[in-house]
């Protein structure tokens, strides 16, 4: 079974984030918590108090249940159950100048034979510095041109509508990749499927580990890990209001405890905040809109 396949394969994915990530900042450790629910089974791996990494979570999950009237609202389909699979990480640094960065992949497969795939990742910083963004573009560029040259673009520019704020206008970060409902059931199609997001899957824990090595040491201010914390109010925004995993785990049943791993350990909302004219913060806040091509 091709859901059973994938779920083999993210599952030693998972077990290579974390590994990665744990060299990388030197003294964190995952605690693993596997959950078995009627729905199905998971891990749950989540790294507090790190050298770098102030919170990350990566969480793997193969579940498999009723497909319901909230699920046929939510996807648009008609069945009578369905099968998932997938990785779900969110790492938060404690550095300000260290970005938050998010990573998907999952397999999702109905028994009227509606099967696809989805995921990508995305960058939030809370100081963007531009030649860095296009570093990171540039990795995804590539890794899709891989399978498919059309795919960045298209990919890209699906990353920024959906990562984007409409009551706040602005985008949650630099973006990235997203792609959902890949029609890939069998063959060919799943194939090239699953082996891209296992190339994005396994991109991550090294991606992350670059970002630390080059910003995880920096010194910072008090007044800038207060706009850290101001950015991450607009992340949590976006995850409880927009985020459609966040979305599905809830009206699924899903692990809760896992489902809200992704949310930072501290933020604020201050009233009517704006950064000083010409600021770091205020070229940041400049910089979060939709169609910047950082990879020029």
């Amino acid at each position: 079974m091709n859901v059973s396949r994938a779920a083999d394969i993210y599952r030693e994915i998972q077990q290579t984030i974390c590994q990665t990530l744990e060299e990388a900042d030197g003294t964190g450790k995952f605690t693993k918590d596997a959950w078995e629910k009627e729905i199905g089974t998971g891990l749950t791996c989540v790294m507090q108090n790190g050298s770098i990494i102030e919170k990350a979570g990566v969480n793997f999950s193969h579940v498999h249940g009723d497909f319901n009237d909230k699920m046929a609202n939510l996807l648009g389909e008609n069945a009578q159950s369905f099968a998932a699979t997938g990785i779900s990480s969110i790492i938060h640094s404690g550095n300000p100048f260290v970005p938050t960065i998010h990573m998907n992949v999952r397999f999702f497969s109905l028994d009227n034979g509606s099967a696809w795939f989805g995921g990508g990742i995305d960058l939030t910083p809370s100081y963007i510095n531009p030649e860095e963004a296009g570093w990171f573009h540039m990795i995804m560029k590539t890794i899709c041109d891989k399978y498919d040259s059309s795919w960045y673009p298209e990919w890209k520019t699906q990353a920024d509508d959906y990562f984007y704020l409409p009551h706040r206008k602005e985008t949650r970060g630099i973006g990235g990749i997203f792609f959902d409902r890949i029609q890939a059931s069998e063959g060919a199609d799943f194939e090239k499927m699953l082996n891209l997001t296992s190339d994005l899957a396994n991109a991550f824990p090294q991606i992350y580990s670059r970002l630390m090595k080059d910003n995880g040491h920096k010194s910072f201010t008090t007044a800038q890990k207060k706009w850290q914390k101001i950015r991450r109010g607009r992340y949590v925004e976006f995850n409880l209001i927009h985020d459609r995993g966040t979305k599905f785990g809830l009206e699924s049943d899903g692990n809760i405890e896992s489902i809200f791993v992704s949310l930072p350990s501290e933020v604020e909302w201050v009233y009517q905040y704006q950064p000083e004219p010409d600021s770091p913060e205020a070229k940041t806040q400049e910089l979060l809109k939709k169609g910047i091509d950082w990879t020029k």
